[in-house]
């Protein structure tokens, strides 16, 4: 039995998932309702002249409020959720992410398929052409794993081309990575990526502001760029023409205070216009997953694990117990392993097999045969 407090936040979230339905509600007058009102509730109860004071409420969203208020059918809709195991995710909920709350116009609503997790604050997103070539898709890919292998979540949009590289590249490395649709997470598109959409939902998320059932909209892409970019501390931009979406989300990523890096093509290749533009424009040039990293040290340092250990580097907050004991053992100057093992005090041959799954994380080198460090 529910408590009173999970009855009325239950509540509370029901009459907001009831707001955000309303036809024509965005997430600009979502939020200017609730600054202007308080709550979902309250607004549903305002009379016709307080609706109408709000900027950007006229006399037709006015009547559409006052008929959500009775004809939405947010029951349906939360048992829709429930049976298809997606969370309905308001601001004030713990696992909305923390990056997405920063942006000028976060969604007041998030449906989300998967687990989000404290980690995903230290993300990254890869977009480019829909139409790559094998270059551009190669590139995607390399790069999306040597960064989830860094222990950054890879977002992008579940796009064909670039953006199902990149998530495929951070699968394959057993990284985590982030879909953001621009439809109903029950109406996918493209259609043909619904197992690649299964795949990230086990391994990551898959995220929609559009109520589940919402069909694919040309104006609903450019939208959902603003949360690839707000979900992430950079955007990478691996392939685009001059009039690319992908320059879109660059945009959006610069306005929000994001990093936005450009890997180049050939000069002589359509899709390359879009990147070379970026970076006459000066966004930072990527060869390897190096150049990320270097760019965002400043950011990654300033996060810390949910539960306050200082961290040193994005891969640390992906550890588990063992690997964080022996990590632990090893300062910032070269020791021995025989130091390591004494210092942690577990079995030798588990301290090594540790060892060797942190030197592939890019977290400690070998000096010598019989010494290491942190990198």
């Amino acid at each position: 039995m529910s408590s009173p407090l999970e009855s009325s936040l239950a509540a509370s979230v029901a009459q907001q998932l009831r707001l955000a339905l309303v036809p024509g509600i965005g997430p600009r007058i979502y939020h200017k309702l609730l600054e202007q009102f308080g709550t979902a509730e309250q607004v549903f109860a305002a009379p016709s002249g307080e609706l109408r004071s709000v900027p950007g409420v006229g006399e037709k969203l006015c009547r559409a409020i006052q008929r959500g208020a009775t004809e939405i059918d947010v029951a349906a809709e939360l048992e829709l959720c429930r049976r298809h195991d997606i969370a309905v995710l308001a601001r004030e909920n713990p696992a909305y992410p923390r990056l997405l709350r920063e942006i000028y116009d976060p969604p007041g609503i998030l449906f989300a398929q998967g687990a989000l997790t404290p980690a995903d604050s230290l993300a990254i997103g890869i977009v480019g052409a829909r139409h790559a070539t094998h270059y551009g898709l190669a590139q995607a890919e390399r790069l999306a794993a040597s960064l989830a292998r860094a222990g950054l979540t890879i977002v992008s949009g579940l796009a064909r081309g670039i953006d199902s590289a990149a998530h495929r590249g951070a699968l394959g490395a057993g990284g985590r990575t982030i879909a953001v649709l621009g439809s109903g997470l029950l109406n996918l598109y493209p259609p043909e990526n619904g197992e690649l959409a299964a795949e990230i939902a086990r391994q990551g998320a898959v995220l929609s502001e559009a109520p589940p059932r919402a069909e694919p909209r040309t104006g609903s892409f450019p939208q959902r760029n603003r949360l690839i970019s707000g979900l992430s501390l950079g955007v990478i931009v691996v392939e685009a023409s001059t009039t690319s979406g992908s320059l879109i989300t660059a945009r959006l990523a610069a306005e929000q205070g994001r990093e936005v890096f450009a890997v180049p093509g050939r000069v002589d290749s359509r899709v390359s216009q879009g990147c070379h533009r970026l970076l006459r424009d000066g966004a930072k040039l990527v060869e390897s997953a190096d150049d990320v990293l270097e760019e965002l040290g400043p950011l990654v340092e300033r996060t810390s694990a949910a539960d306050g250990r200082s961290v040193h580097h994005p891969a640390e907050l992906q550890l588990n117990e063992t690997e964080q004991q022996v990590l632990a053992a090893i300062g910032d100057e070269t020791i021995s392993i025989d130091a390591v093992v004494a210092g942690c005090g577990l079995a030798t041959p588990q301290v090594l097999a540790t060892l060797s799954a942190l030197e592939i994380r890019r977290l400690v080198r070998r000096v010598s045969g019989s010494s290491v460090r942190r990198w």
